[in-house]
Order: C-alpha cells, then structure tokens, then sequence
C-alpha cells in the first residue's frame, strides 16, 4: 500500500513539474505590438503582478493588455517613464499563466519609446522651405518669354 501511495504522489510531482516547465518555458509565439502606453500597473491581493496596457487605435476594441515579469526590472522602470507615450513592445505569448506570474498570457520581454514628429513642425518647415527666386532667374525668366 505504501509503495502505491508514494508512486501516485511520484506520478504527481513529476506531471506538476512538466506542466510548469512546458507553461513557464515554451513560447507559444513570439511579437511586437505598437500603441499608446495607457497604464502600467502593481496590482493583487495575494500575488502582486505588474500589468499594462496600450491603445492601438481610437476604439475600446484596439486594445492590448499585457503584464510583466517581476525580475524584468528594467522594462518595469521603462513602462512607467513612458505612460502617455507611444511605445513599441516586444513579447513572448505563454500556453498559460499562474497567478504569480501575471494575468495575461502575453509578457513583455523590451520596451523602446516610438519617436514622435510634431505633426506641425513639418508644416512649418514646408513653408520656410520655398524657394526664393533671385533677380537674376527673374531677369532669365523674363528674356525668356
């Protein structure tokens, strides 16, 4: 009877450990998305997770909610420098989550800041930019005609 009994808890331990290792260290797929940093948050009761979001367009629909591993310090200090702005996130897609790790299955692994052109500052140049005719194209212009 004991030799079943630690052979089921054999059995367990060993299927536990597969299934934290296939969630935890295969990737389902890997990505990039772009948006506007809209939050970056510390939250939960029990297990305290960092998670994000990013608006991809002007609709609720085009958004994308993502968390982040605690030892991804960097990218944590990161996201929250860059609230408001645009971002480009790199990510791994998990098979699952656990509730220590995050609440989504999408983790971002590298964050870098879009740099962002005012979209007047090429009108501006636009107009400064043309050209000057000199007296003497004039004169050309006119023997010209």
């Amino acid at each position: 009877m004991k030799k079943v009994v630690a052979l089921i808890l054999l059995v367990l331990l060993v299927a536990t450990t597969a299934y934290y290792s296939v969630v935890y260290y295969l990737h389902f797929s890997e990505g990039y998305r772009a948006g506007e940093l809209i939050k970056i948050s510390h939250k939960g009761v029990i297990f305290k997770t960092w998670e994000g979001e990013i608006s991809q367009g002007v609709s609720e629909a085009q958004r994308f909610v993502f968390s982040v591993e605690e030892k991804e310090t960097e990218v944590i200090d990161k996201l929250k420098s860059l609230q408001g702005k645009q971002v480009n996130l790199t990510y791994i897609e998990r098979f699952n989550t656990f509730p220590w790790l995050g609440d989504t299955k999408y983790y971002i692994t590298k964050v870098d800041m879009v740099e962002q052109k005012d979209p007047h500052e090429n009108h501006l140049h636009n107009e400064t930019k043309t050209p000057k005719i000199t007296s003497t194209e004039m004169d050309s212009i006119s023997i010209q005609n």
